[in-house]
């Protein structure tokens, strides 16, 4: 049975990142199609998979994590231009497996990959 996960690790401090807003859309036809949003909890991953069962498709996504804001959460200040303020992730999903999408990230750089 698919599922899709995420997590995200803040490594300029080596910590999860704790309520951080997540977005998840899907793309067909060059259109992105929201289906929610989510928040990571303590551990920087979420309380339930972003798609099981059968909500979890075959095809096109992007997840949008929030990074400016959770930073300026993070800090106790707005700053207006941050230099990642949302970092898209997009990736298609070709057979019904564990898909898991997680953001390493610092406020200058991020990576990700495909984990299990």
């Amino acid at each position: 049975m698919g599922k899709l996960t995420t997590h995200v690790l803040n490594t300029s401090t080596g910590m999860p990142a704790s309520d951080m807003k997540i977005e998840l859309y899907n793309i067909k036809n060059g259109k992105k199609i929201f289906i929610n949003s989510f928040f990571t909890n303590k551990d920087g991953r979420l309380e339930n998979p972003l798609l099981i069962g059968s909500d979890f498709k075959l095809g096109n996504y992007e997840i949008v994590f929030h990074v400016g804001d959770y930073q300026n959460k993070t800090d106790g200040v707005a700053i207006e231009n941050r230099f990642l303020g949302t970092i898209p992730i997009q990736f298609s999903m070709t057979d019904d497996s564990h898909y898991h999408i997680p953001l390493l990230y610092s406020q200058f750089g991020y990576s990700t990959y495909r984990g299990s």
